[in-house]
């Protein structure tokens, strides 16, 4: 087991991943000010966490990533435009168990409301399912946060089906929606091995999407590109080709080849709410399950972006910006590779980046661990 690369002494938390943040932001065209803000956003997510040196364990045993930072780090990609940064973070991580951890949550969420004057009423319409007072699974509430220049970003909440039970995720989804408007959304949805994620868009949207993540044990192409109910027989070839990309399969699709794997995870997003069709498709694959190390799971980025029409340079300095290690002397830097379908525009490319402050996971070869999906 090894450490990610640092200065010398013992950094924090909060310094390292913000220094992290500040880098990309630079990556993704975004000005000194914007970055100096977002870092500021970040430090008072993680709360006291922030403070926290590196050589202690982590705060909590965040699900977020392998290693339990709780920051991730991705990058959208479109042709002949920067990549959009966003930051993924559990802003309860260390404060306690899953209901104080939702409860900071929640405070920060309402604190970025208030600041940044958005509701968050379709969110508080969820308390009770969601954020119940003895909640169940691996995590409670996360944030993410779509960086913009300007210093407001766009903000999104992931919430876990699995608060009141896993047995009762499916009831919880599904009465999720009805409040919401959706109310024919959740029969439109494929069927899976689990409900994974109910996310909210909050603030300043065009169009606010209620979305759907569920995953999908041993999945082929054929099957992943049946996931989408968006678009047609143009869009499943695509997904199709990506599958086969970030998998590493080959045109015979290989089943439960290999160690055991996380689940790919699809993504139904849903805008108006009268026919209950999704608006919006994405598939995940968590690329660090399907290769020996980094370096190949960035060659897979690169040929994915390549089919795509977009330029992998920002991509290699994204890189640089949160690692000084060797894409070869690790796994899991490269978490998810997604490709996403949203009606009526191009289609999107994003490459999740593990912030790895606490540990590097070795490259395949050794013993893997399973990682459970989120429940």
């Amino acid at each position: 087991m090894t450490r990610s690369p640092k200065a010398s002494g013992t950094p924090t938390l909060g310094a390292f991943t913000a220094g992290q943040l500040v880098r990309l932001c630079d990556v993704a065209g975004l000005g000194a000010s914007d970055a100096e803000v977002y870092a500021r956003i970040l430090l008072e997510a993680l709360g006291p966490a922030a403070a926290r040196p590196l050589d202690l364990a982590p705060p909590s045993a965040s699900f977020l990533s392998d290693d339990h930072t709780p920051v991730e780090f991705s990058l959208a990609f479109q042709p002949d435009a920067p990549p959009t940064l966003r930051v993924l973070l559990e802003p309860g991580a260390g404060a306690g168990g899953p209901a104080e951890s939702g409860r900071a949550g929640l405070r920060f969420l309402r604190a970025m409301a208030h600041r940044w004057h958005f509701a968050t009423d379709r969110l508080d319409e969820l308390e009770d399912l969601f954020l119940p007072s003895s909640p169940q699974g691996a995590f409670a509430l996360w944030c993410a946060l779509e960086l913009r220049p300007g210093g407001v970003p766009k903000v999104k909440v992931y919430l876990n089906p699995a608060a009141s039970g896993q047995n009762r995720s499916a009831e919880t989804v599904r009465e999720a929606l009805r409040r919401l408007g959706h109310r024919r959304a959740y029969k439109t949805l494929p069927s899976a091995d689990r409900h994974l994620f109910f996310a909210l868009d909050l603030g300043d949207w065009e169009e606010p999407r209620v979305k759907v993540y569920l995953a999908h044990q041993d999945l082929t192409a054929a099957e992943a590109s049946g996931l989408s109910r968006v678009g047609g027989r143009a869009e499943q070839a695509e997904i199709q080709a990506f599958f086969r990309t970030a998998t590493g399969y080959d045109a015979g699709d290989e089943r439960g080849a290999g160690p055991a794997r996380r689940p790919v995870q699809s993504c139904h997003a849903f805008t108006g709410t009268a026919d209950g069709r999704a608006s919006g498709f994405t598939l995940y694959v968590p690329v660090r399950d399907y290769v020996r190390h980094d370096g190949d799971a960035l060659e897979r980025a690169v040929s994915v972006l390549g089919d795509h029409g977009v330029d992998a340079g920002p991509l290699a300095a994204a890189v640089a910006a949160v690692t000084s290690r060797r894409p070869q002397d690790g796994t899991g830097l490269v978490a998810y590779l997604a490709l996403a379908h949203q009606r009526g525009r191009p289609p999107r490319v994003t490459v999740y980046l593990s912030s790895e402050a606490y540990r590097v996971r070795p490259p395949a070869g050794t013993s893997r661990e399973r990682v459970p999906v989120a429940g």
